[in-house]
């Protein structure tokens, strides 16, 4: 099925936070890292090869010292735009209801 094609590559905690992120513009890891700070920098890692690997999200490493590398969204990457735009406008609805309700719910500190 499709969506189980879409959630292979996109699901999990944090694929589609990068994703979201990335598709504001390109990202060093650093940046990644301060946009999301309850993530380990191992999974940032790991969660950004495996984006590299499925080919949404491109990687440029310059030849320099101290190293520098800049993580983008690919052109068949920011196809996904519209899935990830629709999870998180869902999402904020959702945490605006919630918090309507009395729950204590936020957002992350650089919501999208």
């Amino acid at each position: 099925m499709g969506i189980e094609a879409t959630l292979e590559i996109l699901g999990g905690k944090w694929k589609a936070l990068i994703v979201c992120l990335l598709i504001t513009g390109t990202k060093r890891t650093g940046e990644l890292q301060r946009l999301i700070p309850a993530i380990s920098q191992k999974v940032l890692i790991q969660q950004l090869r495996e984006l590299e690997r499925d080919g949404i999200v491109g990687r440029h490493a310059y030849n320099e010292l101290p190293p520098k590398v800049e993580y983008y969204m690919t052109e068949y990457g920011i196809t996904a735009n519209k899935i990830i735009d629709i999870m998180c406008s869902w999402g904020r609805n959702n945490i605006k209801m919630r918090q309507e309700k009395g729950e204590a719910v936020e957002l992350l500190k650089n919501e999208l």
